[in-house]
């Protein structure tokens, strides 16, 4: 499991450095990269295996004809590409994925359990702020959706 927050800064050439406590969960094997995809406001990074599990989800669901489960899975297999980290620990980040996130220099990595996130420092600041004021609020939605 991913767990916790960095900042990193991308460099220009798309790089960025993995922490080095999620690299050997993100190499799970080793002949199988990484898989980093665009959702919402930012990208999401899977270990590869995990990424096929997702992608079949996403084929199931589009099968339904559902409008939406097919704009989401073209959205996210569309956008997926392998992200193989290198020597120095880095993934290369493709133009068209940090114009969607909005990567320009610092980067927040997310642990968030199965995968990690990658997000604009400044957005991803904004998004906790606006987490934190609702808390309380969250919290009980959560709750009521357990029982």
């Amino acid at each position: 499991m991913f767990r916790g927050r960095f900042v990193h800064a991308i460099d220009s050439k798309g790089r960025l450095s993995m922490p080095a406590s999620y690299r050997a969960q993100l190499q799970e094997t080793k002949d199988a990269p990484p898989i980093l995809t665009n959702l919402q406001d930012h990208l999401e990074l899977y270990p590869h295996e995990d990424w096929l599990e997702i992608e079949e989800r996403l084929s199931q669901a589009a099968a339904s004809l559902q409008p939406e489960a097919q704009d989401l899975q073209r959205f996210m297999v569309s956008g997926a590409v392998e992200a193989p980290i290198d020597g120095q620990g880095r993934i290369l980040v493709p133009p068209y994925l940090r114009q969607h996130a909005g990567l320009e220099r610092e980067v927040a990595i997310a642990g968030v359990g199965r995968h990690v996130e990658l997000w604009d420092r400044t957005r991803f600041d904004q998004h906790l702020a606006r987490t934190q004021a609702r808390l309380n609020e969250i919290a009980s939605v959560v709750a009521r959706s357990r029982l």
